[in-house]
């Protein structure tokens, strides 16, 4: 396998949270005392990206959960809450360690094997706090929906690293989220509520609903002080295209990688995408067989934790320049 790199790096709802209108502008928000509110007012959405309002679901619909591991406790997982302070305080969380978060995305939820895979090859190389990120009440829905829902997402872990820093005395600058498909995005929201994260790392960061946006809306270099990339499903999804892929082609980072060209990974076929609205009708049975290039980018990374040395990348300003 080979990449190649540059700046371009190729290698009925019921809730007790309000939802309010605007008359006037004829905007609508959903608003939680912890988090804020959340609006469906532009970039958000009237684009040619997102021409549907749509507003996330409330928090305690998508029940964000944090779900941690370390080296004392390798297979089962402690779960830890901001809310709850003595959580932390009684579990295996150590502040003198760094702290990786992973976030899932569409259609996954976070106990799902790839993740806990993930916190276990970390462990093997280094002492770290490995929390999973489960937001399966909000991802398990329609994507239009679950696009919206990521904003929820990356407020909650913004939340647990504010109170880190501001009960445990914890800093951001000892934080990597790590974040696949619409998690990558999650990511961002994160970096974008709470300024002065170390790391972000996007694992195909969602196309649809994404590429093209303003940045407020996606993954972007400035979430982080150093956000990476790694692209493996990036053909154009287009509705008179029969093929194309779930994941971003635009760089988004600071460094992005495109294994492989960064589209067709080898012993994948090719993603079968009519529109966005297909993937609405997408199931967790045929997620692997139809997201089969977009689940490579955590199965790479994961690799790459255990052999740092094993991937070769190469500096070039587009594909084309580098296959010349």
């Amino acid at each position: 396998m080979y990449f190649y790199c540059g700046l371009r790096l190729f290698v009925l709802m019921t809730t007790t949270t309000p939802i309010t209108s605007n008359d006037v502008t004829g905007t609508a928000e959903v608003c939680d005392d912890r988090l804020g509110c959340f609006s469906d007012e532009y970039p958000w959405s009237l684009t040619l990206q997102r021409p549907i309002p749509h507003l996330p679901l409330p928090p305690e619909i998508i029940n964000t959960r944090f779900l941690l591991y370390t080296r004392d406790n390798l297979n089962t997982y402690q779960e830890i809450s901001a809310i709850q302070h003595n959580t932390i305080e009684e579990s295996n969380f150590k502040t003198f360690r760094k702290t990786r978060f992973i976030i899932h995305g569409f259609l996954d939820n976070g106990e799902n094997s790839w993740m806990i895979q993930m916190c276990q090859a970390m462990l093997k190389v280094e002492d770290v706090n490995c929390i999973c990120v489960d937001w399966h009440g909000g991802s398990l829905g329609l994507y239009t929906q679950a696009s919206n829902n990521i904003r929820v997402v990356g407020a909650e872990v913004a939340f647990f690293t504010k109170i880190l820093q501001n009960v445990f005395d914890y800093s951001p600058s000892n934080v990597h989220i790590i974040g696949h498909s619409l998690g990558a995005h999650a990511a961002g929201e994160a970096g974008k509520n709470h300024p002065g994260i170390d790391r972000i790392t996007g694992l195909d960061p969602a196309q649809p609903y994404f590429q093209g946006t303003p940045i407020e809306v996606r993954l972007d270099p400035s979430d982080a002080k150093l956000v990476d990339a790694i692209h493996t499903d990036g053909a154009p999804t287009l509705i008179n295209i029969d093929f194309g892929g779930f994941g971003m082609s635009q760089t988004v980072g600071h460094l992005d990688f495109f294994p492989n060209g960064g589209e067709h990974m080898p012993g994948c076929k090719k993603t079968e995408i009519l529109n966005v609205g297909s993937l609405d009708r997408i199931t967790n049975v045929v997620e692997d067989l139809a997201a089969c290039n977009h689940l490579r980018s955590y199965k790479y990374y994961t690799e790459s934790i255990l052999n740092p040395e094993g991937f070769m990348g190469y500096a070039a300003s587009s594909y084309n320049d580098f296959q010349e």
